[in-house]
């Protein structure tokens, strides 16, 4: 006789608990550990495209970054889930991570869709899927399970083709989830300013890897291999090293605030051809979709049949005075609202030239910020909008 529904919830939830709190304590001057997750393995290629495989574009990628981190953080120890082509268990993964007390999880992943059409790249944290497309990711990437012995007793009855399974990251009392967002915001900003991704934002959904793993934690999803022309630059060695450098330098962004904020200082660490690392105090910047519609209350004034061009350069869930200390001395200060967060922009212009022109100029003051395209009242793509422009 199997569980009634509170019950299940129930044993969910008292698991969860006995995962968050017996976390152990050691030395607040250890080495910062990081723990890079190439994502599938062996005989788990993850998502197929025409010419490469997930398992190898993670893998080099993962490398790459871990490389990068070895060569200029001497404080940060460096743990690899897999530094070869081998299966490693979901469970074990997060295992290799808490047995490493790891201070931040980076889970790297390609993305596959149906639609051939999309791409872009995308940065998860931990959380209840609120939307269908996060439910799908989160989905496709827990079915790694599956090919694993035992997996319903291993993973306490959870399965990642029901929907029923992901009610208990509905009562996750995540303690490492404002880091982790922080984060994700870092490498998906790094991802869309340096490696020039489409950005398809910040996002939230049930993965089993991040819900294990008892530190701050992300799921990167470079973008799609099931979209050819994105495959070709996921699949380059040129390609791999701009997304390791991304989140790279979103990782040097992220130690130094982390630093900071525990008092110690560390000049040793540089920026491989950034110089962004040092933040300047700025909301978080979240995007949720891809190609999202201004709310009804958005101020915008465009004009309907050519693209405008804005530099965005924040967002914060809360309403911003215009005296506010980040915005003096700008002109054309605007915000539009999207995915319940207030997204400040300055400038509009229909030449394209015009408003990167005034990226470079304000790039000191906002490092992260990167141009927006409206036509009417619709936010559209940046490409898009430059072609329409032509």
């Amino acid at each position: 006789m199997g569980f009634n529904r509170p019950m299940k919830y129930f044993v969910c939830l008292l698991h969860i608990l006995l995962l968050v709190f017996p976390i152990l304590t050691y030395s607040q001057n250890k080495d910062f550990v990081l723990v890079l997750d190439a994502g599938h393995g062996g005989k788990d290629p993850g998502a197929v495209g025409r010419i490469s495989k997930e398992k190898d574009i993670t893998l080099s990628v993962a490398r790459m970054l871990g490389e990068l981190v070895q060569k200029n953080m001497k404080d940060v120890k460096v743990v690899y889930t897999r530094k070869t082509d081998v299966f490693v268990p979901l469970e074990q993964r997060a295992v290799i991570a808490n047995n490493n007390h790891a201070d931040l999880f980076i889970s790297i992943h390609v993305n596959a869709a149906k639609n051939k059409t999309a791409y872009g790249a995308e940065t998860y944290t931990l959380g209840l899927a609120k939307t269908q497309a996060n439910l799908d990711v989160a989905m496709a990437e827990n079915a790694v399970i599956l090919l694993e012995d035992d997996y319903q007793t291993k993973y306490l009855g959870f399965d990642p083709n029901s929907i029923d399974s992901y009610i208990m990251f509905e009562f996750m009392m995540d303690a490492y989830l404002d880091n982790s967002i922080t984060f994700a915001t870092h490498v998906q900003n790094k991802l869309v300013g340096s490696a020039k991704r489409f950005d398809r934002g910040v996002r939230q959904a049930g993965f089993w890897v991040l819900h294990r793993s008892a530190c701050s934690s992300v799921l990167v999803e470079l973008g799609f291999i099931s979209n050819y022309n994105e495959e070709l630059y996921l699949a380059s060695t040129t390609g791999q090293r701009e997304m390791a450098q991304a989140i790279y330098s979103a990782f040097v962004k992220y130690k130094n605030s982390h630093d900071k904020k525990s008092g110690y200082v560390n000049n040793e660490v540089t920026q491989q051809s950034e110089s962004s690392s040092a933040s300047v105090d700025q909301p978080t910047i979240i995007e949720t979709t891809t190609t999202p519609v201004p709310e009804d209350d958005a101020i915008i004034t465009v004009d309907e049949k050519k693209p405008v061009f804005k530099l965005q350069i924040t967002a914060s869930t809360k309403e911003l005075s215009s005296t506010n200390v980040n915005f003096k001395g700008l002109k054309e200060l605007n915000y539009y609202r999207e995915g319940g967060y207030y997204k400040y922009t300055v400038g509009a212009d229909t030449k394209y030239e015009n408003i990167d022109k005034l990226r470079i100029e304000l790039k000191k003051r906002f490092p992260d910020a990167f141009i927006v395209a409206f036509l009417g009242d619709k936010k559209i793509p940046v490409d898009e909008a430059r072609k329409i422009t032509k």
